[in-house]
């Protein structure tokens, strides 16, 4: 039986959804389980919850807004303090927003939370992800993973429809994760992608209509009935399979810079990832909104493909 005893786990998003169901699949594999939320109540609670189902006590929360730059380094160095170790890296936190909002730092939400933290998380936990290895970064999608990617509008910047706009950072969130497999190759810590498929959470029952592209609009209401039925419940625990088993899995050791379905079976990358225009230029974006410590990677630059 695979058991993750003596393994420290960090699962972003992890006070609910997916990512809690994840946390708590991982929890009874036996890992010491690191939830990440916003709320502290919500936090505390989660970790009860899953103390209580799992029957495993070494479950604990760190608080952070991860659409803040300085809240996802203060994550960062909390979580090296306080534990000096990580073996696995589960980026599952995502933001759905209603409209088009900048954060403080002048990043449009969505993008800050989905492409931008998982970023500028997993650079600033190299450091003790290289000293726990073998160690592993599952990146979490979701939406629709097929489609272009529009450069030009990554965060909104010409036309913005919630969903269409999740959708785009999905994509960029895969292409960065690419590029991050590429730069990584060789180190001990490997990255792949992990897609869901489709639950019903609390990150998408309260949207609003505005946030579903124009043609669908006048069956939300219909869909928003139809949601619970079809994607809650079992789904969502289903939904928490292939992060999971891309996280613990011993058949998966080693596997590196690979995209897997919502069954956890590998699968061909969509044609906007294989692009190397979109993943350079993601990667460069990442790098001029969220800028990194080049010293870490000793001898590596971190714009080279090498």
């Amino acid at each position: 039986m695979t058991t993750l005893h003596g393994r420290t786990v960090l699962v972003t998003g992890g006070t609910g959804g997916i990512g809690k169901e994840t946390a708590r699949r991982l929890a009874r594999l036996a890992a010491r389980v690191v939830l990440v939320g916003r709320d502290l109540g919500r936090a505390r609670s989660a970790v009860e919850e899953i103390r209580r189902d799992t029957g495993n006590g070494d479950i604990a929360a760190l608080t952070a807004d991860l659409t803040r730059q300085r809240d996802v380094r203060r994550l960062a160095g909390e979580l090296t303090d306080r534990y000096g170790a990580l073996h696995v890296l589960v980026n599952n936190a995502g933001v759905v927003a209603n409209r088009r909002e900048l954060t403080e730092d002048g990043v449009e939400t969505a993008f800050a939370a989905n492409v931008l933290a998982p970023f500028a998380l997993t650079h600033l936990l190299l450091p003790v992800l290289r000293a726990s290895a073998p160690a592993r970064v599952v990146n979490v999608t979701g939406g629709i993973p097929r489609g272009r990617i529009d450069l030009d509008n990554l965060q909104g910047e010409k036309s913005y429809v919630g969903l269409s706009s999740y959708n785009q950072t999905k994509l960029a969130l895969m292409a960065m994760s690419y590029a991050f497999a590429e730069r990584l190759a060789g180190t001990g810590v490997t990255v792949n992608v992990a897609y869901p498929g489709h639950a019903c959470t609390s990150m998408n029952k309260g949207l609003a209509s505005t946030t579903y592209p124009v043609l669908a609009r006048p069956v939300v209401p219909l869909l928003k009935l139809l949601m619970p039925v079809l994607y809650g419940g079992r789904a969502v625990v289903d939904a928490s399979r292939s992060s999971a088993h891309l996280a613990s899995s011993p058949e998966l050791a080693g596997m590196h810079g690979t995209y897997v379905d919502s069954r956890g079976r590998p699968t061909r990358w969509p044609a906007s990832v294989r692009d190397e225009r979109n993943r350079v230029a993601i990667w460069e974006m990442c790098r001029r909104l969220s800028p990194v410590d080049d010293a870490r990677w000793p001898g590596r630059e971190w714009g080279s493909t090498g």
